[in-house]
C-alpha cells in the first residue's frame, strides 16, 4: 500500500494512509533509521517498510506492507 512518511515540527514521524485516510504517529521503529524494517504506528499496525538510504528525506511517499496489527 501506498503510504506517506512525514516529520512535524517537533521531529515526530508519522505515517499517512490515503487509502483508509488515516494518520498515525510512529511509536516504535526496528531499525534506529527506519528503513528496511519495520515501525509501529499508533494504532498497532506494524508495516514493513522499504530499505532506503538513512538521509532520504521527508515526506515521501513509499509503498509499505502491512504485516501484522489491530484491525
Amino acid at each position: 500500500m501506498k503510504v506517506m512518511i512525514r516529520k512535524d515540527s517537533a521531529g515526530t514521524l508519522s505515517v499517512y494512509v490515503p487509502k483508509k485516510d488515516l494518520e498515525e504517529p510512529v511509536v516504535s521503529m526496528q531499525n534506529p533509521d527506519m528503513w528496511g524494517g519495520t515501525v509501529t504506528l499508533g494504532n498497532g499496525w506494524l508495516l514493513e517498510l522499504p530499505a532506503m538510504a538513512a538521509d532520504t528525506r521527508l515526506p515521501i511517499t513509499v509503498d509499505a506492507r502491512r504485516v501484522g496489527g489491530d484491525d
